[in-house]
């Protein structure tokens, strides 16, 4: 069961459009649950120039099987030109939280 489901992480530019975008993803059950974490600070190369921002972190448990809808919904609220949506399977779970995750998506 592990191997269904994803953890995903997504950058935004604040709290509140972090809260927004998981508040809608929770609700469309396209995620089970998403964790912000405040500040951190990013540094990376956009546009051929090193940019340095406090940004928030928001991490996703999610059924893969809705993955491209997640993904769809995130961009099509997301501020940035290109934000960092990234995913990855789960290994191993407490098969309790992971058959939650599944209930919780569908």
């Amino acid at each position: 069961m592990a191997g269904n489901v994803l953890i995903a992480f997504c950058t935004f530019p604040d709290a509140d459009v972090a809260a927004k975008v998981v508040q809608e993803l929770v609700e469309n059950r396209l995620a089970a649950c998403g964790n912000i974490v405040p500040q951190i600070h990013s540094i990376y190369r956009w546009h051929g120039t090193t940019e340095s921002t406090e940004e928030v972190l928001a991490i996703f448990k999610l059924d893969e099987e809705r993955y491209p809808e997640f993904e769809n919904k995130i961009r099509s609220m997301h501020p940035y030109e290109v934000p960092e949506i990234i995913a990855f399977p789960l290994s191993r779970g407490l098969p309790a939280y992971l058959q939650w995750v599944k209930e919780s998506c569908s």
